[in-house]
């Protein structure tokens, strides 16, 4: 590792700044830079106690403000990490072409081969139920709903857990109740049964996770979560689909194309 001196500054006594967020501070710049790299090591407390001529309680404190920004994690026994950036661009304007369908891919497969990682779909629960005032309303007044809730891996790694909600009298007895729908997914089945898509609608919030979807997810101390509910509709105007997603926020990067007229 290059020498501390030459990568991080020393402290400003004058500042009113507590010791700890000017540490913090340092060690922020010096990831935004990339003088520590993508999934390595931070200096050790004992060489931030050394070089900075703190205490290890303040160096700590330090770790926990990048902890909570989440840019690092800690692993016991082994030190604290530069978190890795999204591997998952998302582009809006594509991940749902109908040539993916048509392929036999459905939008996760074709995301996950983009960025080179190895998707797994599991936590798989398929049933009807009761629709909720939210999913009822937006699936045009539906009482009850075919509910398709799983959890999605990337290498391994938990990123997205959705639940996609969907009219009976459009689900039921088809291959879109079956724990595997097929190739291309619930999309390709709907378009199947007569529904051919015609465009999309999606509300996109940002939020600090439940316990649930911290378990869910296991996603490391101050990562948030988007949460997006993602509406299909037909060309008929029928709303056929409602899917509640919540994804890792760092997981995932949001691209989108917008018409400047």
């Amino acid at each position: 590792m290059t020498s501390l001196p030459s990568i991080l500054g020393g402290l400003d006594p004058t500042s009113d700044r507590a010791v700890f967020r000017q540490i913090a501070d340092q060690l922020r710049e010096a990831i935004d830079r990339g003088r520590f790299k993508e999934g390595e090591k931070l200096p050790s407390e004992a060489e931030l106690v050394e070089h900075y001529g703190v205490s290890r309680m303040t160096v700590r404190n330090s770790f926990s403000v990048l902890q909570g920004e989440g840019l690092v994690h800690a692993e016991h026994g082994k030190g604290v990490f530069v978190r890795p950036r999204p591997p998952v661009r998302r582009l809006a304007s594509d991940r749902f072409a109908r040539r993916h369908r048509e392929q036999g891919k459905s939008a996760f497969i074709v995301e996950a081969d983009a960025a080179g990682s190895h998707p797994k779909v599991d936590s798989l629960e398929v049933k009807e139920e009761k629709a909720s005032q939210d999913i009822s309303t937006r699936l045009g007044s539906v009482r009850r709903v075919l509910a398709r809730r799983r959890r999605y891996l990337l290498d391994g790694r938990p990123v997205e857990f959705a639940t996609s909600y969907l009219p009976l009298d459009i689900a039921r007895g088809t291959q879109i109740a079956e724990p595997n729908p097929g190739p291309g997914g619930i999309y390709a089945r709907l378009e199947e049964l007569g529904h051919r898509l015609d465009h999309f609608e999606e509300e996109i919030r940002a939020r600090m996770p439940t316990p649930s979807e911290v378990k869910t997810l296991q996603l490391a101390s101050g990562v948030p979560v988007i949460h997006l509910i993602r509406t299909a509709f037909d060309t008929a105007g029928r709303a056929v689909e409602v899917c509640d997603t919540v994804m890792a926020a760092d997981a995932y990067v949001l691209s989108y194309q917008l018409p400047a007229n």
